[in-house]
């Protein structure tokens, strides 16, 4: 992984967990190439375990060059409510959690 290439390593995004894609805002070019162009997303791999679902992948590899610059983990588990996990250098860190419910009952408490 290359910090070399993205503005901020492992920006905070809050509640925005991306199964797929790239964060090109936070890509400031590769660092071995020097262009700024499209990612290839690479290896990806899903494997459950306890309940879990973890996709990995390198998504972040560079078109031009195949330089790695981040690699790419989203988490998808079931504990009382969906939570949902992400974590890459360049597409950054976020949670998120959503009820498993037909109507979540925290929304229903913003109607009235």
């Amino acid at each position: 992984m290359c910090g070399d290439c993205v503005e901020k390593e492992y920006p905070n995004r809050g509640n925005t967990c991306l199964e797929n894609g790239s964060f090109l805002l936070n890509f400031t070019g590769c660092a071995v190439c020097s262009k700024r162009d499209f990612m290839l997303i690479t290896n990806k791999s899903l494997k459950e375990e306890d309940g879990e679902e973890i996709v990995t992948y390198d998504p972040d590899l560079c078109k031009n060059c195949h330089h790695v610059i981040a690699r790419h983990e989203y988490t998808f588990s079931i504990m009382d409510e969906f939570q949902y996990t992400m974590l890459c250098l360049l597409c950054g860190k976020a949670e998120d959690t959503i009820s498993i419910l037909p109507d979540d009952p925290r929304q229903m408490t913003l109607l009235f």
